[in-house]
C-alpha cells in the first residue's frame, strides 16, 4: 500500500504486534527485532482470516446474500414508482395516488412472491392498520392489493386490475373490497 493510509496501517499493525508481544512477556526492545511492519500486517491478516482464507470467503458470501436480499425490494420499489409516476393520480399522500401505490406494491409482492410477505410488512409498517386513519387506509389497500396479486393470471392483468380498482375507489368506502382514501383536505403533496 502506498500513501498515508498505507503508512498508517503499517504503523498500526506494527504497534499491535509490539503491544501483543509485550503483553505476552516479550521485552520491548527485542519484540520487533526480526519483524517488519509487513510481517506484522501479514500475521494480523492471517489471524483474522485464518490460514485457509475462510474469513475472506465468509465475507464474500455475506456480501452476495446481502446483494440478493436488497435486489428484491429495489425491484418492487422501482416497479411501483415507475407505474405510479405514469398513472398521474391526484393526492400524493392519503389520496388516490397513495392508495394506488400501496395497492400496486402489495399486488406486486403477492404476485412475485407470496401474500404472506404483504401481511408481515403491513403488520410492521402500518401496525396492522391501528393508530390513525392513514394507517388504516394503507393496511386496507395492502390487503386488497395482495388479493389482486394472488389471483392475477399475468403481470399486465395484475397492473390493470390494480388501476381499475383504484379508479373505482372512493373516500372511506364501506365496502371491504373497495379501494379507499382520505378526504381531499387530508391529502399531502408528497411522494411517500
Amino acid at each position: 500500500m502506498k500513501g498515508r493510509i498505507g503508512q498508517w496501517l503499517s504503523g498500526l499493525t506494527a504497534r499491535f504486534a509490539f503491544s501483543r508481544h509485550s503483553r505476552e512477556g516479550g521485552n520491548s526492545v527485542s519484540s520487533l527485532s526480526g519483524h517488519s511492519a509487513t510481517a506484522a500486517r501479514k500475521s494480523l491478516d492471517s489471524r483474522l482470516r485464518g490460514n485457509d482464507g475462510a474469513g475472506k470467503r465468509w465475507f464474500r458470501r455475506v456480501l452476495i446474500v446481502g446483494a440478493v436480499l436488497a435486489a428484491y425490494p429495489a425491484f418492487v420499489f422501482a416497479t411501483v414508482y415507475a407505474h405510479w409516476f405514469a398513472a398521474d393520480l391526484p393526492g400524493g399522500r392519503n389520496g388516490p395516488s397513495d392508495a394506488y401505490r400501496h395497492t400496486l406494491a402489495s399486488a406486486t409482492v403477492a404476485y412475485t412472491a407470496t401474500p404472506r410477505w404483504v401481511e408481515w410488512v403491513t403488520a410492521v409498517m402500518e401496525r396492522g392498520g391501528v393508530g390513525n386513519d392513514s394507517r388504516a387506509m394503507d393496511a386496507h389497500n395492502n390487503r386488497i392489493g395482495a388479493a389482486i396479486g394472488t389471483r392475477a393470471d399475468s403481470w399486465d392483468a395484475m397492473q390493470a386490475e390494480v388501476l381499475d380498482a383504484v379508479r373505482a375507489g372512493s373516500v372511506g368506502a364501506g365496502d371491504a373490497n373497495k379501494i379507499i382514501w382520505l378526504p381531499p383536505e387530508r391529502w399531502q403533496n408528497r411522494w411517500y
